[in-house]
């Protein structure tokens, strides 16, 4: 940018706009300049500009729990097992389904196995007499789903065991009053299932299917000099293909790696080398209507790279070339006329310059280029 402002400067010169005098007053045409502007004081920002993609970020597997002898039911060994015991996948989701809090995932032998919100996936039995922080993530799901009768807390009463006899039958499965591995799939939110792993009439066990978050969000990988420009909890603005804008938020930074472009061995069998190690950095997107209809799609990262407050600036092209090196900007004289008044540069971002001097001021008319 510096070089455009230069070029355009130079030019400005090379047509005579300039007089002979490179002194700091020297006059310009006597009819002043064909068009102004004003110096404002503002905050200036500079930006770096890196590519991102737009999605629903990496798939997760779902793989049916029925091996890990879930309540009500005998515990099996595997596929051979689950046959054996009449064990069968007979319903999935579709490719694209948004799945939600107590929605089935799968169905073994016609027993739902739903979606419960949460961060543990179950990994005991649930009994009265139970206590963790496991029991309170069921405790607190029974109730978002309607369930009640019983105080969400860290203690498996018989006041939950009741509450689950009358899930399980919701789910037409065993009322045994307890809930085991393999009972229902826990994830931390509403999902979108991505792609199939088995089909009705399969025998049960095995990954089921792999899924995403339901909301969209924007994967970078970031060249490591570029690490300083992001933290968790920073913004950046988003360009999307047909040029409008949105606000994401740094939610999530990794450590560097070699991006999905880079990484795999070369015909020698060699590993690409680490400059092309990447970043990998993720953008919630909290405003989803302003991503319009994409789902998927190569977008532009615009991150703050400088920043730097009340200081002067003017659009670039209003500076001008001195004949004897460095830059002025056309300032309007009373009675007509105009006089070139010397400024230092500072920052450039985003079509404006921070210019500095000791005839500059805020609100100070200078020319441009009409």
């Amino acid at each position: 940018m510096i070089a455009i402002a230069v070029a355009a400067a130079a030019g400005l010169a090379a047509t005579g706009t300039f007089s002979g005098d490179d002194g700091p007053t020297a006059q310009a045409a006597p009819d002043g300049p064909a068009a102004t502007t004003t110096v404002r004081q503002m905050t200036l920002t500079s930006t770096e500009t890196v590519d991102g993609t737009l999605g629903h970020g990496e798939p997760t597997a779902v793989t049916d729990g029925s091996a890990a002898a879930p309540s009500g039911q005998a515990g099996q060994s595997g596929d051979s097992q689950a046959a054996a015991d009449g064990e069968f996948v007979t319903w999935v989701p579709g490719e694209g389904d948004m799945l939600e809090r107590g929605d089935a995932v799968y169905r073994v032998n016609e027993r739902k196995v739903p979606l419960l919100y949460g961060s543990i996936p179950f990994y005991r039995t649930l009994e009265p007499g139970s206590e963790g922080t496991d029991v309170r993530m069921l405790e607190r799901n029974l109730a978002a789903l309607g369930y009640d009768g019983f105080e969400v807390n860290d203690e498996y009463t018989s006041a939950t065991a009741q509450a689950v006899q009358e899930w399980q039958d919701d789910l037409n499965t065993e009322q045994t009053g307890t809930v085991g591995p393999g009972d229902a799939v826990v994830a931390s939110g509403a999902q979108r299932v991505t792609e199939l792993k088995t089909s009705p009439g399969a025998v049960a066990g095995g990954e089921v299917l792999t899924w995403t978050g339901t909301e969209r969000i924007v994967s970078m990988d970031l060249d490591p000099q570029h690490e300083a420009l992001v933290k968790e909890g920073s913004k950046a603005t988003v360009r999307l293909p047909d040029g409008s804008t949105v606000v994401g938020e740094v939610t999530d930074i990794g450590t560097p790696g070699n991006g999905s472009a880079g990484s795999g061995t070369g015909a020698g069998g060699e590993s690409q080398g680490a400059d092309e190690a990447t970043l990998p950095v993720q953008l919630k997107i909290k405003d989803q209507k302003k991503l319009g209809r994409y789902q998927a799609a190569s977008v532009d990262v615009i991150l703050e790279a400088d920043s730097r407050r009340d200081v002067l600036a003017v659009p670039v092209n209003a500076l001008m070339a001195r004949p004897g090196g460095g830059y002025a900007l056309e300032a309007p004289v009373t009675g007509g006329g105009s006089e070139m008044v010397p400024v230092e540069l500072g920052m450039f971002a985003n079509g404006l310059v921070e210019v500095k001097g000791s005839g500059i001021r805020e609100g100070m008319t200078v020319g441009v280029p009409k």
